[in-house]
């Protein structure tokens, strides 16, 4: 198989530039270590604070080489859940959704990579700042928790600020990456690889219920939809400006618009939530989705997810002269 060549690929010392993104719930060991194994880089997903959880996944992904991701704003109230991540000497460590600078020092003293998921220009500078190695340009297309950009014109326009600014600085592109054709586009608008959410999410070692899994297969894009009603109904109190994207279903629409009739409520609905969450109730409890799920017919292994892309982005690379090894 082709190896599509990166300043990430040589940087991290991974044949291909598709990282599998620290999704909360769904990104385990197990997903974490197929992606590495097939070439990429795993990410273990520590959600919103659980140690031994974080203990069983990093055990889960044996010896593979695989990194972490936090919601920062919520490990901040856990800040010994990154010591004890490090010590497992990922081989990179994201922050999402929160100033990374009270953590950066840590990072930087264990010699891991520091990658910074940004939602925004000013969320670009903020990790520049903090010396994140990485910069992740997030599109509101993708699935779980993000803000507003496009994922189209703001990869280009992170990519030129970088240059500008910080040309060490490596970039990734999230949101609506599912293939070959988002690989090949995210590296022509300048990223440096991907980090892929949805896709992964859909793959027979992500922990998701199989119930969940069908009805991405059955989605399309126009399926989902950006609310802060899961939130509400699971109790997260997500900072603003975030929300989430999830699959558009009956629980969605009956409380649209009634977010506080929902918190009014939230004593009898937040456990029916957690119950109907837990058994794949896809009409009860929305399943965290991105609009690539449009692109998403199959529940492969992970493994086989990589190779897919990575062919498919080499066959159209090849006709523009990149470099493939």
């Amino acid at each position: 198989m082709a190896k599509l060549a990166t300043r990430l690929t040589q940087r991290l010392g991974i044949a291909h530039p598709i990282l599998s993104a620290p999704m909360a719930l769904a990104g385990g060991g197990a997903l974490a270590a197929a992606v590495t194994r097939a070439g990429g880089l795993g990410l273990i997903g520590g959600g919103y604070g659980d140690a031994d959880w974080l203990a069983q996944q990093f055990a889960a992904a044996g010896n593979e080489q695989v990194g972490c991701g936090f919601i920062t704003w919520s490990m901040a109230r856990q800040p010994q859940l990154l010591t004890q991540a490090l010590s497992h000497e990922p081989k990179a460590l994201m922050l999402s959704f929160g100033d990374p600078h009270p953590f950066a020092a840590e990072i930087a003293a264990a010699g891991v990579p520091l990658i910074c998921q940004c939602q925004s220009l000013d969320h670009v500078r903020r990790g520049l700042e903090a010396g994140a190695a990485i910069i992740v340009a997030q599109g509101a297309e993708a699935g779980g928790h993000g803000h507003r950009r496009g994922t189209l014109p703001f990869v280009p326009e992170v990519a030129d600020l970088l240059a500008r600014e910080s040309p060490d600085t490596l970039l990734l592109a999230a949101g609506g990456i599912a293939d070959g054709r988002g690989l090949a586009a995210a590296l022509m608008l300048g990223a440096d690889g991907v980090l892929v959410g949805t896709r992964f999410w859909a793959s027979r070692e992500a922990l998701v219920h199989q119930r969940h899994h069908a009805v991405a297969v059955a989605a399309s894009g126009d399926d989902t939809v950006r609310s802060s009603l899961p939130d509400i109904a699971r109790r997260l109190d997500w900072p603003k400006p975030f929300d989430i994207r999830v699959h558009a279903n009956a629980f969605t629409k009956d409380w649209a618009g009634r977010d506080d009739e929902l918190r009014a409520a939230i004593e009898t609905e937040a456990p029916a939530y957690r119950v109907a969450f837990m058994a794949g109730e896809a009409d009860k409890a929305a399943a965290i989705f991105g609009e690539a799920a449009g692109l998403i017919a199959d529940i492969p292994p992970a493994g086989e997810i990589v190779e897919r892309m990575v062919a498919e982005a080499a066959a159209l690379l090849g006709g523009a002269g990149w470099f493939l090894v």
